[in-house]
């Protein structure tokens, strides 16, 4: 046969590991990896040289805030900001957006508004909140990825924490349909108001033993009710400890960490720009973030991509927006840090593209093998840029990595085969049918 696309490159990052390869596509999808240089005959065909050749990256913590905060970011310009940084596939959190995705009509109308916008492929994920237990089966049953739920304020008064009570009814229902939870886990009883607008105050005013007390609160239910739980933004070295106990014991709980612990530290966090929550740590916390993820403990690598309007995010750390935005750099940023610590691309693809896949079952995505979609990322991990703000492609162009200089540049990000050019192709994904 003829394919529609060869890509033929010295580096093609395999589940097996790093090799020389020719990746065929047809229809959308990868039908063959072959030696570099076996005869494929093609309607176009692509020589990357010593570029590598990746899977498009899988980010499952992504805030669109569309509708209702579109002025925050929106599907047009988030889904830009992931193809401009090797992001193929990205699943919505259920909030900032008016309505949060938190019902079957909510669902419906963040679909209503993505139509059209997307440039990547997209799934949702559902919201757990007080009073809305009713509706977790009916977004299950509407295709979300899992359910977020909040243990401390969430920061929006539409998407309310639930009480150690509410927790456990939400885990149980999402238990007995095989769901999955995801948890922003803060102990709100650990939590204090700053003394003042600095860095210092606002980081003593989420302590690590915050995160460990709701981790803890949430292994205890999941050994409970049976439930599969995931720690979002893993920020606090601590929490390794029990987590890594619950694994070895069998209960089916995860974690994942986020680009800017692993890059940033509490040292240089002098502008609102740095603000997140859980925030970012000592550079010996970091370090041990590090262990956890080559120990396997923590799984997954993804952004936090949390935006806001640029007022939000100016004057000090007490009352500025909490949030980072990184879609477009996360895998540069890790790239860069990662392979100073020894790592090699294979490794960051598996927590960047394969792990957040597994973890949201999203099938096809985030491996170069035959049968999954042709979502691909042609990545030079020798070329280094300095971070201009105007090259953003989100909304607004607030980073706290400005005029870093990072390494690994994106040359050409392909969506089931066909380069990422302007043109929205993106499709919406449900958990039954992912692609």
């Amino acid at each position: 046969m003829t394919y529609d696309l060869v890509i033929r490159t010295r580096r093609a990052v395999l589940p097996d590991g790093e090799r020389p390869a020719a990746v065929a596509v047809a229809g959308g999808r990868i039908a063959e990896v072959a030696a570099r240089d076996a005869p494929l005959p093609a309607a176009s065909e692509t020589d990357l040289g010593d570029t590598a050749l990746l899977p498009g990256l899988v980010d499952t913590h992504v805030h669109v805030n569309e509708p209702g905060r579109t002025e925050w970011e929106g599907f047009a310009t988030a889904t830009r900001a992931a193809a401009a940084g090797g992001v193929t596939t990205l699943i919505d959190m259920p909030l900032n957006s008016l309505p949060p995705t938190v019902s079957a009509a909510a669902l419906a109308a963040k679909r209503a508004a993505a139509a059209g916008k997307l440039h990547v492929d997209i799934g949702f994920w559902g919201g757990a909140i007080p009073g809305n237990v009713p509706s977790l089966r009916p977004l299950h049953d509407g295709g979300v990825f899992g359910f977020k739920c909040f243990a401390s304020d969430s920061g929006v008064p539409e998407f309310p924490p639930l009480s150690p009570g509410e927790m456990r009814d939400a885990f149980r229902e999402i238990a007995a349909f095989g769901g999955l939870v995801i948890v922003h886990a803060e102990d709100p009883s650990a939590l204090t108001v700053p003394a003042d607008g600095g860095y210092p105050a606002f980081l003593a005013s989420r302590p690590p033993a915050a995160e460990r007390r709701a981790v803890e609160q949430v292994i205890r239910l999941a050994e409970e009710t049976g439930v599969r739980a995931h720690i979002l933004h893993l920020s606090a070295a601590d929490c390794l400890e029990p987590l890594a106990k619950a694994q070895s014991d069998g209960l089916p709980i995860t974690a994942e960490t986020c680009p800017h612990y692993l890059v940033l530290s509490d040292v240089e966090a002098r502008e609102p720009a740095y603000k997140c929550c859980p925030p970012i740590r000592d550079p010996a916390n970091r370090d041990a973030l590090w262990q956890g993820l080559a120990s396997g403990v923590i799984s997954c690598v993804v952004s936090d991509h949390s935006p806001s309007t640029p007022d939000l995010k100016q004057g000090d750390f007490a009352t500025a927006w909490g949030g980072i935005s990184s879609l477009q750099l996360g895998l540069p940023a890790v790239w860069t840090a990662a392979r100073a610590r020894g790592h090699d691309l294979a490794t960051v693809v598996r927590w960047m593209a394969e792990a957040p896949a597994a973890l949201a079952a999203v099938p096809g995505k985030g491996r170069i093998a035959a049968g999954n979609d042709a979502d691909l990322v042609a990545f030079d991990p020798d070329a280094p840029f300095t971070v201009d703000p105007a090259r953003l492609r989100h909304r607004h162009p607030v980073t706290p990595y400005e005029g870093r200089t990072l390494t690994g540049t994106v040359r050409t990000t392909w969506l089931r085969g066909v380069p990422v050019d302007g043109t929205p192709s993106g499709r919406m994904l449900t958990r039954k049918e992912a692609s």
